[in-house]
């Protein structure tokens, strides 16, 4: 399938479907490190077009990549906004937010999370 990329690993023009729909760009935060990711998309998305491949880590240590991108499992689950176990693959991103790898169940910190409702 012959599929043009645009800046960021994105497919501009698909060979089915066509050109993509242009997106507004918003900057999201990785470890401190800003991105760029478009309006509606997962933050999964957003971190798979700037190269990230490890989402979080479990309890011992083992690394764990995007695996359904659906919603399902959990090893997508990221710390977002100070708030633990967040499924990035069903996520949309927002202007700002600051996305960080967990290490295996996360920080749970009462006040971000309340912050974050």
């Amino acid at each position: 399938m012959n599929a043009e990329k645009s800046p960021g690993s994105r497919i501009a023009k698909h060979a089915v479907l066509g050109d993509m729909p242009v997106q507004k760009e918003l900057t999201i935060y990785f470890e401190g490190k800003p991105l760029k990711a478009l309006e509606g998309e997962p933050i999964m998305a957003a971190l798979v077009a700037a190269g990230v491949t490890v989402f979080r880590y479990t309890k011992k240590g083992s690394p764990r990549r995007m695996f359904c991108g659906i919603g399902r499992c959990t090893d997508c689950v990221m710390t977002v906004d100070g708030v633990p176990g967040v499924r990035t693959c069903v996520t949309e991103v927002r202007e700002g937010m600051r996305v960080e790898r967990q290490q295996g169940v996360g920080n749970w910190n009462i006040q971000a999370e309340a912050d974050h409702a």
